[in-house]
């Protein structure tokens, strides 16, 4: 019976006459949708903010990484639409789970979208249905937290229904890699769950599928995606910290060592980590690993050092102001970009909005600039951006921090006007005067 409900699914999907759900409409989950729909299948979106429900089915984008054009069209042609009623899953042949999965206050994972994702789909389960998690989360999460919940349906994973994990490797920005041409892994907590979640994908994605032997594979794939480069960045925050007692350039250094054409790759150094996977991820598999009484130093020794450095530039602010015989009690400092990563609007995490706090704390009158975050809502309040930067601005202030790399700044006009800049990015590296110019 088993391989027959593999084959009707298989089919189904073959034959683009499957309904295919995503829960979750953000950064990774309306990308998904889109080109769900691209391919051709029924796609249904479903998100508990009414508000972005609206959007979707107004054809109004609000994702950078998805083309306003395809969205309006698919929408229009009935091929995508978005709901709040979880009911409509009872019409869904596949459903992938999107949601975020934060850190709590004590920095240990918040998998209660994930639960309630689960919870959401349990009353409107039926035989011969996918259900693929691609949230980014701690090894055992499909099997251990997934699997039971929606086995109390009374269907039987790998029999009844199909279960996987597939981590979503969203990169918001990247001109190249996108949802559609990226490699996908795939691992169903059964061959067939394995084996019909990839056809999915392969039906969707212009990329190749790597199928590995279990969800956890998968979920521990992806944390060391992630975890090699917060290890790689704390190695070159920690390198930076030790140059400047030294009076060494490491942007130069970094500059020089990756002329080298094998063994090494080019990591940069900046104030500290943001979005949604480099800064959390190895929080999931530190907190997971003390359950085998196993602790990760390495892995922790470069959260501490990437933890810190909104505060250290901080510091090296401080220092910088001490030089015009001003503190930072009292003083006026710019920063400019708020966003994660430069060109994009996303500000998840970002260290920039740290270093912000961090300021003021301290008594510092802080104002900031970026071109794509207008205004960032932090820990219940607003902080809304300046429209403009001009000479007024610059002029204005004790101290320009770049926090963000965005390429639609004018750094020759930033430089020409300012008393002193703090180049926390290596932004302003193509700026010739380079008097007021501190880098990190």
């Amino acid at each position: 019976m088993g391989q027959l409900k593999v084959s009707q699914l298989k089919e189904k999907l073959l034959n683009r006459t499957a309904t295919l759900g995503v829960i979750g409409l953000g950064y990774v989950g309306l990308p998904l949708a889109v080109e769900k729909a691209k391919a051709g299948y029924k796609t249904i979106g479903f998100d508990v903010q009414a508000s972005k429900v609206d959007m979707v089915n107004s054809g109004i984008n609000y994702i950078g990484d998805v083309v306003n054009e395809d969205l309006k069209g698919l929408v229009s042609s009935g091929l995508l639409s978005a709901t709040t009623d979880f009911a409509e899953v009872a019409t869904a042949d596949c459903v992938c789970i999107c949601v975020p999965t934060p850190l709590d206050e004590h920095q240990q994972p918040d998998i209660s979208y994930v639960k309630a994702s689960a919870e959401s789909i349990l009353p409107y389960m039926h035989k011969d249905m996918l259900i693929v998690l691609e949230s980014t989360t701690y090894p055992g999460t499909t099997e251990e937290l997934l699997k039971p919940i929606l086995e109390s349906s009374g269907l039987k994973c790998g029999e009844d229904f199909y279960l996987a994990f597939s981590p979503e490797r969203v990169d918001p920005g990247n001109l190249i890699y996108k949802t559609k041409n990226t490699p996908k892994v795939v691992g169903g907590v059964t061959p067939k769950c394995t084996e019909i979640a990839a056809i999915m994908y392969e039906n969707i994605l212009e990329a190749p599928i790597h199928r590995v032997s279990s969800p956890a594979v998968a979920e521990m794939e992806k944390i060391l995606e992630n975890t090699y480069r917060n290890i790689n960045i704390g190695l070159v925050n920690e390198l930076a910290i030790l140059c400047n007692k030294m009076g060494i350039n490491i942007w130069e250094v970094i500059d020089a060592a990756k002329t080298k054409p094998y063994g090494f790759q080019a990591f940069y150094p900046g104030p500290g980590l943001g979005g949604h996977c480099i800064p959390l991820d190895p929080y999931y598999l530190s907190w997971k690993a003390r359950e085998y009484g196993f602790h990760t130093s390495m892995i922790e020794s470069s959260m501490m050092i990437n933890d810190r450095m909104p505060e250290y530039c901080v510091e090296r602010a401080s220092k910088i102001l001490n030089r015009f015989k001003k503190a930072l009690n009292g003083s006026k400092v710019l920063v400019l970009g708020v966003a994660y990563k430069q060109d994009i609007d996303d500000y998840r995490e970002s260290p920039a909005i740290r270093v912000i706090e961090e300021l003021e704390k301290s008594g510092t009158e802080v104002v900031y600039y970026d071109p794509f975050v207008p205004e960032y809502r932090h820990q219940g309040y607003v902080k809304k951006g300046e429209k403009e930067l001009t000479v007024e601005l610059i002029e204005s202030v004790d101290l320009v921090i770049v926090t963000t790399a965005h390429t639609t700044v004018d750094y020759d006009f930033v430089q020409k006007h300012a008393l002193a800049i703090f180049d926390t990015k290596n932004a302003m590296k193509d700026v010739k005067n380079r008097e007021n110019i501190e880098l990190l």
